[in-house]
């Protein structure tokens, strides 16, 4: 049996979620990953009507008139949506929690993958991989991925990306499209990261909220990791201490960025404090771009 709570958080989620996917995300989903699911099978002689994006402009150059390339379809795309539930993200310092926002998002894209009529799965982790869902396609299976979001109670509470992205390899020998939704708030996943996005198309969505960048001045407070527990007391009053807490949060955000360039990873950040559309939208549209 589904607990009351959880199923009017979906049935919320549904009426929250079902405008966009229909009227909003569903085009902009297609898009984007057109070309991702597609096999390269000839050229031909451009002709009017078709889609200027399309022209080879190898061939085109070569021939000294337009050709354009055509593709064969694959039968699916496979979505995967691995997703972090840890300690860290129940925390939020406007209307959402940034597990919230999490499970918003996966939800969001489960429901436009599931329209487009491709298969979802699903990863939950913590510092230990929590729960694997198998790819499959149909309603039904997507409501399942939602609920497992929504209801999942996680037994660990610290972060290891490395294990969640080493489980995913393991999992999955075909080429899949995998949004990597989480903080970010811990170390040493470079090297899996890398490989992860090497064999697979991989798109990090980073969560944050606005009062983790700084520390309000409310003088002598406990502060508490969420993921180890350990308590730290500090003087917010102190303007060299929350000086170098702000710094010390740039640099981190600044090095995740310049991390996801180097490798050339398709991302967006997303905050608990704004809408996550508009930076899904405008990720979308660049993958578009770049077909």
């Amino acid at each position: 049996m589904i607990p009351e709570e959880i199923l009017r958080k979906i049935h919320l989620l549904h009426i929250r979620t079902k405008h966009l996917v229909n009227d909003v995300m569903a085009g902009e989903y297609e898009s984007a990953f057109r070309g991702r699911g597609m096999e390269f099978e000839e050229v031909r002689e451009y002709q009017p009507g078709d889609d200027v994006r399309s022209i080879d402009w190898n061939v085109t150059a070569r021939m000294g008139r337009p050709f354009i390339k055509l593709y064969r379809e694959e039968r699916e795309l496979i979505v995967m949506l691995l997703v972090d539930i840890s300690a860290s993200g129940r925390f939020g310092s406007r209307n959402k929690l940034k597990q919230e926002v999490a499970a918003e998002v996966a939800a969001l894209l489960a429901y436009t993958a599931i329209r487009n009529n491709d298969k979802v799965g699903l990863i939950l982790f913590t510092d230990r991989v929590e729960k694997y869902v198998p790819p499959k396609k149909a309603r039904g299976h997507g409501w399942r991925v939602i609920h497992e979001i929504l209801s999942y109670e996680p037994q660990g509470r610290g972060t290891d990306l490395s294990q969640a992205l080493d489980f995913l390899g393991r999992v999955m020998n075909k080429r899949c499209i995998c949004f990597l939704v989480s903080d970010f708030l811990t170390s040493g996943f470079e090297k899996p990261l890398r490989l992860s996005n090497r064999r697979h198309d991989l798109i990090a969505l980073a969560i944050s909220d606005p009062r983790e960048d700084d520390l309000p001045r409310v003088g002598f407070v406990d502060l508490e990791d969420a993921e180890t527990g350990e308590l730290l007391l500090i003087d917010t009053w102190d303007e060299d201490l929350r000086g170098q807490y702000r710094a010390l949060r740039r640099k981190e955000a600044e090095e995740r960025r310049r991390l996801f360039r180097s490798m050339d990873l398709d991302h967006a950040f997303l905050s608990t404090h704004e809408s996550y559309v508009e930076p899904l939208l405008a990720l979308f549209r660049r993958r578009e771009k770049q077909l």
